[in-house]
């Protein structure tokens, strides 16, 4: 049976009238909501498996703030095991677990693939190298997919979950598994209009047995040191997973895609600490889709203040992106300021 706590440390935050005030609400929230994770117990166990590079449009990545002519960023896509006590039962959780040959229908990356015409398979090798597999990450830890207890995404950009979950005419990988999702993303999802269209992967969700998606309604604390919290804007339905380590709080979506993304004014990627200074901005925004500009920003200044600064670099925060910015030789001038790499935190119970 799944016993999850809602969080009401963010009631009302957002309904205030004027930006400034939602603002300035979140930030003073956050900060308490970290106090209290802090004072609470840890998670028993965290790991990141790097998946796959992917080709990212910097327009996109570093939204208005980079100056460099480079069309494209790299961005790493983790997978993130999670291991904590709900109600003193072991759960385990794997947040963004990409399935990543069916992820490539989505409209945006099949088409930058074709792009390669007769060289494509070696183009896809070139710009998008795998590698890890969901799969292979699990049996490296000698975590069998029985003992997978949930999955979850921050949003559903380019995801398929058929693999994982299973629908009428194909088993589960996972038998034991249900999606974690806010319910607004799930609804979503199955309604798609034209500016999403691009970034949804066809049929992802279709033919998921209802009873194995859990569809919350806000604010969610799974167990000992694991939530999920709201983090709305990038789409409406968006959500961060927050986990209590050894390290302090980590906090994880894709929001921004880089630590500088966070702490512009500490980048020193052309361009990005003179827009932020110029335009006033605390973040830069990850935005191929911008379904709630105004909600997207307040959640990363939301999401840094619960994370608070990285022990490994003060200037920076615990904020460790599910798709990070890293470098590439193939596109030049664009360099992340600092990166978490492989983290891992605990004992993993098999």
């Amino acid at each position: 049976m799944d016993s999850f706590t809602p969080i009401k440390d963010f009631a009302g935050a957002r309904s205030l009238p004027h930006p400034g005030d939602r603002l300035s609400e979140i930030k003073k929230r956050s900060r308490k909501f970290r106090d209290k994770l802090l004072a609470g117990k840890k998670a028993e166990f965290y790991k990141t498996v790097d998946l796959v590079r992917v080709p990212y449009p910097t327009k996109y990545g570093l939204l208005n703030a980079f100056a460099l002519p480079t069309p494209m960023m790299h961005i790493l896509n983790r997978l993130y095991i999670v291991q904590f006590k709900q109600k003193g039962r072991l759960r385990t959780l794997l947040f963004s677990p990409s399935d990543i040959e069916n992820n490539g229908e989505t409209p945006f990356f099949k088409r930058l693939s074709r792009s390669f015409g007769p060289f494509e398979s070696i183009g896809k090798r070139f710009i998008a190298p795998v590698l890890s597999t969901v799969e292979h990450a699990l049996q490296s830890i000698g975590l069998s997919p029985e003992k997978i207890d949930y999955i979850s995404y921050d949003h559903l950009h380019t995801q398929d979950v058929r693999k994982w979950l299973g629908t009428r005419n194909m088993a589960p990988y996972f038998p034991n598994a249900k999606l974690l999702v806010m319910k607004q993303e799930w609804d979503s999802t199955k309604s798609l209009i034209g500016p999403q269209l691009d970034w949804y992967c066809p049929g992802g969700i279709e033919g998921i047995d209802p009873r194995k998606v859990i569809l919350l309604k806000g604010d969610t604390m799974l167990g000992d040191g694991v939530a999920l919290i709201a983090t709305p804007g990038h789409t409406e339905g968006n959500h961060s997973l927050v986990v209590h380590t050894d390290e302090g709080v980590l906090v994880s979506s894709e929001n921004g895609v880089s630590a500088d993304s966070y702490a512009p004014m500490s980048s020193r990627i052309p361009g990005v600490r003179r827009y932020a200074a110029k335009a006033e901005m605390e973040v830069i925004l990850n935005g191929n889709t911008l379904e709630g500009g105004l909600d997207q920003y307040i959640s990363m200044v939301q999401e840094k203040e619960i994370a608070g600064p990285s022990a490994r670099n003060p200037d920076f925060y615990n904020v460790v992106p599910s798709s990070e910015l890293t470098h590439y030789w193939g596109f030049p001038g664009i360099r992340p300021t600092f990166t978490f790499g492989p983290l891992e935190f605990g004992k993993i119970r098999t």
